[in-house]
């Protein structure tokens, strides 16, 4: 049953480069930092809003605070060269079209869709690529509803950054859930559908709801997933936007309906559930009868140690939250400023694994959603031929596949699955799908 709450609207507003000098007068940020923000974000996007800024970020330990790190572009990164070019034909007005021509090149080189998103993902019908919809696992597809490819706040490390840079080429967008439903009635096979972005909450009610009544129309859709950072960056959403009464009605009506509704989670630091905002968002949204399952990916400068992710998980598992799947960073945009190599983030897991109770090693780990499907390292072994990952198949592009064990020789410094020597004993069909055969 939803929580009917009387609290003050706390009107939400975007800031983004625009709005540089205005948030470095308002937060002392130096001059070198203000346009270090201003350069970067040339290339990638830059979104916060004011309960980031003064809720969130603590700015006595900038440049080093995790969720400054998390939202505010850096230095590092991009390389060198780039940031140093931009530099100088950033100095000039003249220079405006060569600027826009290398800022192009380097997002060009970013790899703005990893593993297949746009080259494998997108099916087609009638012989035309379906705008909005990927359908990567049988049994599961991901719809971008147009109005929903944006966010409260973007995170610095978004492997779907490309989304939101202006260029419609690197963008998924469906302008309404028609082709969508069309297509799931002649896949019976398909049982989930994560409605995805950008945000989904950033719409209004009655636009969220558009896309969502149709999908209960699709006997064979049984749960219906929302992937969300809105609980961390702006729980207004659920508790004193002016709508956020409907949209809790919106999710009993998913549930009355009989599919499971799964809000899916991104948390990347514990500080984030540390508001009473987000926890009586978090509330809210269960009385619902909805799920709550909780992910992120692990990142230098943020959440690189075990003793975060032991007090995330264990704050998410308190406020009646699922901990679910702890990603390996994906190989785009400023992947070398975020990269945890795979021997590190094992022994990050493990560690804070152990330190769990019971209910919360709910949580797999550490997991690359790569090309071939999603791929655990469960593990580092020494045998008679060598230091080995020990990885597994969670799921695939291929169903044969799911569940399947293989390894791949030991590196202190891989950070991704193509970085990776499979061991000669890889079945074949398992190496075949790894290396795009």
């Amino acid at each position: 049953m939803t929580i009917q709450l009387e609290l003050p609207t706390e009107r939400f507003r975007a800031y983004g480069p625009r709005q540089i000098d205005s948030i470095a007068s308002r937060f002392g940020l130096s001059d070198e930092m203000r346009e270090t923000i201003r350069r970067i974000s040339l290339v990638l996007p830059f979104r916060v809003n004011e309960y980031v800024l003064t809720d969130l970020i603590d700015w006595d330990r900038i440049p080093d605070d995790p969720i400054f790190q998390l939202t505010f572009p850096q230095h590092g990164m991009l390389t060198a060269a780039d940031d140093r070019e931009l530099a100088e034909l950033a100095a000039d007005p003249a220079n405006a079209l060569r600027l826009k021509a290398a800022v192009r090149d380097i997002r060009g080189r970013l790899n703005p869709h990893p593993s297949g998103q746009m080259d494998l993902n997108v099916p087609s019908r009638g012989g035309r690529p379906m705008p909005g919809i990927q359908h990567k696992y049988r049994e599961t597809v991901l719809y971008f509803p147009g109005q929903g490819q944006t966010c409260h706040a973007y995170c610095t490390y978004c492997f779907r950054w490309a989304q939101f840079v202006g260029d419609p080429e690197l963008r998924f967008a469906a302008a309404d859930s028609a082709q969508l439903v069309d297509y799931l009635g002649e896949h019976p096979e398909v049982s989930d559908v994560l409605v995805t972005g950008g945000d989904p909450m950033i719409m209004s009610t009655a636009r969220l709801r558009a896309h969502l009544e149709p999908l209960l129309r699709v006997p064979t859709v049984r749960t219906i997933r929302i992937g969300t950072k809105s609980p961390a960056y702006w729980p207004q959403r659920f508790v004193t936007d002016p709508d956020a009464d409907d949209v809790l009605r919106l999710f009993e009506q998913v549930v009355d309906g009989g599919r499971q509704l799964a809000v899916m989670a991104h948390f990347s630091h514990p500080r984030e559930l540390d508001s009473d905002r987000t926890r009586t968002a978090l509330r809210r949204i269960r009385g619902t009868g909805a799920v709550i399952y909780c992910q992120a990916p692990l990142i230098a400068h943020v959440n690189d140690d075990a003793a975060t992710w032991a007090q995330l998980w264990r704050a998410e598992l308190a406020q009646g939250a699922v901990p679910y799947y702890l990603f390996v960073e994906r190989d785009t945009g400023p992947h070398n400023y975020f990269k945890v190599p795979l021997a590190r983030a094992v022994a990050i897991f493990a560690e804070a694994y152990r330190s769990l109770p019971g209910l919360a090693r709910t949580v797999r780990g550490p997991v690359m959603s790569a090309t071939p499907g999603k791929v655990v390292v469960d593990g580092v072994e020494t045998t008679a031929d060598g230091r080995h990952f020990r990885l597994r198949m969670l799921q695939a592009r291929s169903p044969a596949l799911v569940g399947r064990p293989f390894r791949a020789r030991f590196s202190d410094d891989a950070g991704w699955l193509d970085e990776l020597e499979l061991a000669a004993d890889t079945p074949r069909d398992l190496a075949e799908a790894i290396r795009g055969e």
